[in-house]
């Protein structure tokens, strides 16, 4: 009988593997806890394979905020595309999509993002760079809809003030019926 070679049970790990479970771990726990050893612990693997695809953490916080700025940019774009005369369609369809309830997990990510930024250049300049792509998308689809430049800033300013305070509120018993309030607030921010 010939001898094979004994199987390994190892797990091998991609870069977007990495990068995913990283954005997991800072959706759950921020980011001071991404980190190498909390990363491959929460994968099941050694460190040891994480630097055969990243030079060091800097390089995986790096990724992170480069995955999440394309993914949040691609996804800005879907989400405000227009045929002639349907942007004010678009826009109440933006609003519905980023303010509903099931976006919780794309609410905790934004937000470590965001709690990021407060303490890191980089994340910074990523936010703003997502954010200047949302206030244009929403301010292209408002001066499409007939608004003046000056109404159309502002109105895309509100739209995403309010997007992201009612994503981070829980009302509760505020109100008997909170879908006919989110209505009426997106008819306004939209008309």
């Amino acid at each position: 009988m010939e001898n094979k070679p004994a199987k390994s049970n190892r797990v091998m790990l991609d870069r977007d593997a990495w990068i995913k479970g990283a954005i997991a771990i800072l959706a759950e726990h921020g980011p001071e806890r991404l980190r190498v050893e909390v990363l491959a612990k929460r994968l099941g693997v050694t460190k040891g394979s994480f630097y055969w695809h990243f030079k060091d953490r800097h390089d995986l916080q790096g990724a992170v905020l480069e995955y999440w700025k394309d993914g949040r940019i691609s996804d800005i774009r879907k989400q405000t595309q227009a045929s002639p005369g349907a942007e004010a369609e678009a826009l109440l369809h933006t609003i519905e999509v980023y303010s509903s309830a099931r976006n919780r997990k794309g609410i905790a990510i934004e937000a470590a993002v965001r709690d990021w930024a407060r303490r890191d250049p980089q994340a910074v300049a990523v936010v703003e760079e997502v954010d200047a792509e949302r206030l244009r998308c929403a301010f292209r689809l408002f001066l499409a809809c007939g608004l003046t430049e000056d109404e159309a800033r502002a109105r895309s300013l509100l739209l995403y003030a309010y997007v992201f305070g009612v994503s981070l509120m829980r009302p509760g018993n505020f109100a008997d019926d909170l879908a006919s309030l989110r209505s009426w607030i997106a008819a306004h921010i939209a008309r």
